[in-house]
């Protein structure tokens, strides 16, 4: 996910699995500095395309959860980041002012197990205007109840844009949660795997609170842009969300 501000800074936030594509997305998309780059946890699906964006723009901040992942493609990034001369930053309830874009930093709620990369997400609320987008890695239930308990409902909901939890997976969106973020739309992130990502379970979630449904493998990238004040329109790059009221009308994506 690709946050940039009017005054041009931009946050990364995760990298997929492909150092390759990660590369060719930055230049499509005419990406020209990264102040942060952001993991939401280290498995390595989510952090590999961090590696060449890091190599390549030296980021001033790498705010990830403090936990060590174990593969060698959590060892490549923690070098680069050395070797960039950029600042880890470890995810604590904190703001990043993004230009005049707000970021809250969602760090993982105490007493989740230290072994556990997904209940250890870094979760990340954008505001622009009365704009707000919500992102919270692989957390599952554990960690949104913890979220539930330390902050107000008020914090999250509603929100206009909405990236699932863990590609769509049954552990991962509940019911509780998603009363509290009330999203307007949700977009899973997700490719083919082997997993059934995104379940019927989490889809069908999403559609019995009204929200509309985008999925990058069906849809195409999902371009989100923001007006001062907070009215926003979204883009996909092919076909269209789906919806429980009406279907939303085709547009022609641009970057």
């Amino acid at each position: 996910m690709l946050i940039t501000a009017p005054e041009g800074q931009s946050l990364l936030y995760d990298g997929g699995r492909s150092e390759k594509r990660m590369t060719e997305l930055l230049g499509k998309y005419g990406v020209k500095s990264l102040a942060v780059v952001a993991a939401s946890h280290a498995d390595a699906d989510h952090i590999t395309g961090l590696i060449p964006a890091v190599q390549m723009f030296k980021p001033r901040f790498f705010l990830n959860n403090g936990i060590a992942g174990t593969t060698q493609t959590f060892g490549k990034l923690t070098a680069a980041v050395k070797t960039a001369g950029t600042q880890g930053l470890l995810a604590k309830d904190q703001v990043i002012n993004l230009g005049s874009v707000k970021v809250t930093v969602l760090p993982p709620p105490t007493k989740m197990p230290k072994t556990d990369q997904n209940l250890n997400s870094v979760g990340l609320l954008i505001e622009y205007g009365t704009f707000k987008s919500l992102m919270t890695g692989d957390s599952e239930t554990a960690e949104t109840q913890g979220w539930l308990r330390n902050y107000p409902t008020s914090k999250f909901g509603p929100i206009d844009v909405y990236k699932s939890i863990h590609h769509g997976a049954r552990n991962g969106d509940n019911l509780a949660w998603l009363k509290a973020v009330r999203p307007s739309n949700v977009v899973v992130s997700v490719g083919p795997n082997n997993y059934g990502h995104p379940t019927s379970e989490a889809l069908n979630l999403y559609k019995s609170v009204g929200a509309a449904i985008y999925r990058t493998d069906l849809n195409g990238t999902v371009t989100i842009t923001v007006q001062p004040g907070g009215k926003y329109s979204l883009m996909a790059e092919k076909g269209t969300g789906t919806t429980p009221q009406a279907a939303p009308t085709r547009v022609t994506p641009q970057p």
